[in-house]
């Protein structure tokens, strides 16, 4: 029978690991190709932002929580924290290669103080549902090298490290929302995570698919072939945006929790072939 809630000897490491420091920045860096270059940009050009704010709801809570759970917090934020941190250089980077990624990162900054506005339960949903689109995200990632196939190799280690960190703490917002509405009555409990999911999906596939054109236009590139292929390389094969569709409606399913589906095997043997930076620091 599936889970119902995390496993109780579920760990969330805390690694201090550096990527890309001693790496030139590259334009095309996902294998020449620019349409999943500029995906990717704009993706990590949302997160110092939106990771920001998923430590900022969850903290809200911390005090207030299970003992164990504080400390899943603690870990969470730490990883999400580290991140931020990647990211950022990650994205200076993008600049580096000379890309003008201010627009992509004030556009996620206007969703995030949109989210801000909500009540501070109805925040922790949409970071449950934004922290459930990074968990399908990982899974996919980590599970078919298609996604970063012929991406420059220091890029490809950043995006599995995160991966694998999204996916080791990805119940740690949603067990904060059952605990924030214990007192909820059933029903109100799953339309508000429902509702946040479906406001995040759309502002999700907005924010993501209007970054990617503005980056692709400085590259001249914002034409119908380069979409119809990067949208075959999303939806089709191997298709991670097609996988997050589906995902967010099962997250709507009643009695839904990350942990239905036990992917702590993949994130192991992710592990297994992902080789720490020289200086890799890890915490207990």
């Amino acid at each position: 029978m599936p889970s119902t809630r995390t496993p109780e000897d579920i760990a969330i490491h805390k690694r201090n690991w550096k990527f890309g420091r001693n790496e030139p920045a590259h334009r095309w860096w996902h294998g020449g190709d620019p349409g999943r270059t500029a995906f990717f940009n704009a993706l990590s050009s949302t997160f110092p932002v939106g990771e920001k704010f998923f430590m900022t709801t969850v903290r809200h809570y911390r005090d207030d929580a299970p003992e164990a759970l504080r400390a899943q917090i603690d870990d969470f934020v730490y990883q999400e924290s580290m991140h931020t941190r990647e990211h950022v250089f990650f994205n200076k980077q993008a600049r580096d290669a000379g890309y003008d990624i201010r627009p992509a990162e004030d556009r996620a900054a206007r969703t995030i103080a949109w989210a801000k506005r909500r009540k501070p339960v109805m925040q922790l949903a949409a970071t449950c549902a934004l922290e459930h689109f990074t968990a399908t995200l990982a899974n996919a990632v980590l599970s078919n090298p298609e996604h970063l196939a012929g991406a420059k190799p220091e890029a490809q280690r950043m995006w599995r490290w995160h991966a694998i960190e999204e996916i080791e703490h990805k119940a740690v917002a949603y067990d904060t929302w059952l605990h924030a509405t214990r007192k909820f009555p059933r029903w109100r409990r799953w339309l508000g995570r429902s509702f946040a999911m479906a406001a995040a999906t759309v502002r999700f596939h907005y924010v993501i698919f209007r970054n990617t054109a503005g980056l692709l236009e400085q590259d001249g590139r914002n034409d119908f072939a380069t979409w119809r292929k990067l949208l075959h390389y999303l939806y089709v094969r191997p298709g991670a945006m097609r996988l997050l569709v589906s995902s967010a409606i099962g997250y709507m399913r009643p009695g839904f929790h990350p942990w239905q589906h036990d992917d702590r095997a993949l994130v192991a043997k992710a592990l297994d072939t992902l080789t720490p930076p020289a200086d890799a620091e890890l915490a207990s």
